[in-house]
């Protein structure tokens, strides 16, 4: 007979195939499609904004991350696609990689790095932008009929005026809400992603189709996108319905970054909800705040602040929002006797 050797091993035993590392490369893969539409949509500036935001990313990792070798776990990169995405194709290069490497130092790195951030590190940099260069984030240059033309004035050299005349134009939301002369863009417009305004406004039905293959792999948790949708057209539509608000439901739902916010940036693991109930809560909130900031807001858009607003409550959506144990009752019981 021949003895048996029992190993004792600290748990888990029974591992997942997933990773961190992988989840986060799928997700940059279904960013590819979107990528591609801003690239034929507005030129090549779209690619050297990208760059430079991811740079300013990776470059803050590097310098500054906890852990050995956590830029091959593919986190910076996220963080510096989906911020350049947010971003308008005429905006300057300094101002994106600036933007890049304050997010991940004061979104995620500060923190403690990956998983022990509170809000996402791409909308923390998109903020700081906001607030620091207000006037650039917030200039929509006018498409060329040359796709080779740059746009704006990307090459701006920090801390100077830019120097290129540009033709702005309008985003559909910005128009609805302070054009002269007010339209409803198209639907099928917005679905496909001709339209003004960030590259990441580029097309909400691939957004939608990188956001379905992400939930068939379960990388995404779908309660979120759903309850984002429907409840910014609940109440959107309640809104216009009742005379209060100029923009229709569709609209609503398929302008602006709403659904780059609410497939890639709410369904952020470390900063949503743990449960599906919690989920629901979270959502719903960020539907809500969307709606009332772009219709009584002084920005056009309001996703950014919806989401950065309900990170900071998710400790408490997480606390009214655990499930009961099993074989426990819902309600309360005396743990001990009166005395």
């Amino acid at each position: 007979m021949t003895d048996s050797i029992v190993r004792v091993t600290a748990s888990p035993h029974v591992r997942s195939p997933e990773s961190t590392t992988r989840i986060m490369w799928s997700v940059v893969f279904s960013l590819v499609p979107v990528i591609g539409a801003s690239i034929y949509f507005f030129g090549p500036g779209a690619i050297f904004i990208l760059l430079a935001s991811s740079a300013g990313c990776l470059l803050a990792e590097r310098l500054f991350g906890s852990r050995p070798g956590s830029l091959a776990d593919g986190s910076a990169m996220i963080t510096g696609l989906l911020l350049g995405l947010t971003l308008p194709p005429g905006f300057p290069l300094w101002m994106a990689f600036l933007g890049g490497a304050f997010g991940m130092t004061f979104g995620k790195i500060v923190f403690g790095g990956l998983g022990q951030n509170i809000f996402n590190p791409a909308l923390v940099g998109r903020a700081f932008l906001q607030a620091a260069f207000p006037v650039a984030i917030t200039t929509w240059p006018a498409r060329t009929e040359q796709w080779s033309a740059l746009q704006g004035d990307i090459f701006a050299l920090p801390f100077f005026s830019p120097v290129v005349d540009t033709i702005t134009g309008a985003t559909p939301l910005g128009n609805l809400k302070f054009g002269d002369n007010p339209a409803i863009t198209p639907l099928l417009d917005l679905l496909v992603g001709n339209t003004g305004g960030s590259l990441g406004e580029t097309s909400a039905l691939l957004i939608l189709l990188g956001g379905l293959y992400l939930a068939l792999r379960g990388h995404l948790n779908w309660h979120i996108p759903v309850s984002i949708f429907v409840s910014v057209f609940a109440f959107s539509g309640l809104f216009y319905a009742l005379g209060i608000s100029q923009f229709p439901p569709l609209f609503m739902l398929f302008s602006g970054g709403l659904m780059l916010g609410a497939v890639y940036m709410a369904t952020d693991m470390v900063t949503s909800p743990v449960s599906n109930k919690g989920c629901w809560i979270f959502g719903v909130g960020i539907g809500l705040l969307v709606v009332l900031i772009r219709i009584w807001g002084g920005l056009p858009e309001g996703v950014m602040y919806a989401i950065l607003l309900m990170n900071a409550l998710v400790p408490f959506i997480n606390r009214v929002s655990q499930p009961r144990l099993f074989g426990t009752s819902a309600r309360k019981k005396k743990t001990g006797a009166e005395s």
